[in-house]
């Protein structure tokens, strides 16, 4: 494994936080760790995500210290939409994002990719979120909100995630309705997959299972 591809359930629930905080879990077993946001859409300056994965990972590893955020992203658009609909000029390519990963790959132990939005967020026409995680080839990680409502959100991805047999792991980003998760979202976890985890509590045993060998 040299790579993992960070997405969630939708948008605004937690990739970017889960991300930074797996930069630093992998820096400290000794790993030389990469950023990658291949699409980031809402950008009016500078890419934010893209900077705030960029500026943890220099802390980590100097082969990323001389690259900006654009450098670690293939495409940026203005207006905050699925990358379909932000694109309007329809300028991707997908050769662009592939090529971007493998030249960031070889800066890297290893690289972690951060989706976005979701799974089904279409990245062109008939190109979505889940077949760029397909084809990178790359374990997953699916992020999953704590907020009312979460339940049915977390099995659909499940769901998506087994029709095309891709390899995963999910974690709860324990923040909306925190308060209220025990009761109202946590029973059904516990009875149904007993091994869920959070992001707060467990990601150093994540990082230790899903570690490039060296």
């Amino acid at each position: 494994m040299h790579a993992l591809f960070i997405t969630a359930t939708g948008t605004n629930v937690g990739k970017t936080h889960t991300t930074l905080k797996l930069i630093e879990a992998y820096a400290k077993i000794g790993l030389k760790v990469g950023v990658f946001k291949p699409i980031e859409t809402g950008v009016t300056d500078e890419p934010l995500d893209a900077k705030a994965l960029l500026e943890a990972c220099q802390k980590v590893n100097p082969d990323f210290a001389n690259l900006t955020p654009a450098d670690i992203t293939a495409y940026t658009f203005s207006l905050p939409a699925a990358p379909y609909c932000a694109d309007i000029q329809q300028e991707i390519k997908l050769k662009k994002i592939f090529d971007k990963y493998h030249e960031l790959s070889k800066r890297c132990d290893l690289l972690l990719v951060e989706g976005a939005g979701g799974l089904m967020v279409p990245i062109t026409q008939t190109y979505k979120m889940i077949d760029l995680a397909k084809d990178l080839n790359a374990p997953l990680l699916l992020v999953t909100p704590s907020r009312l409502g979460c339940i049915n959100d977390t099995l659909l991805s499940l769901e998506v995630l087994h029709s095309r047999d891709i390899d995963f792991e999910w974690c709860v980003n324990l923040y909306e309705d925190r308060e209220s998760f025990a009761e109202v979202t946590q029973p059904y976890y516990d009875a149904v997959f007993p091994g869920w985890w959070s992001v707060e509590k467990n990601i150093e045993q994540f990082v230790n299972r899903y570690a490039p060998k060296q």
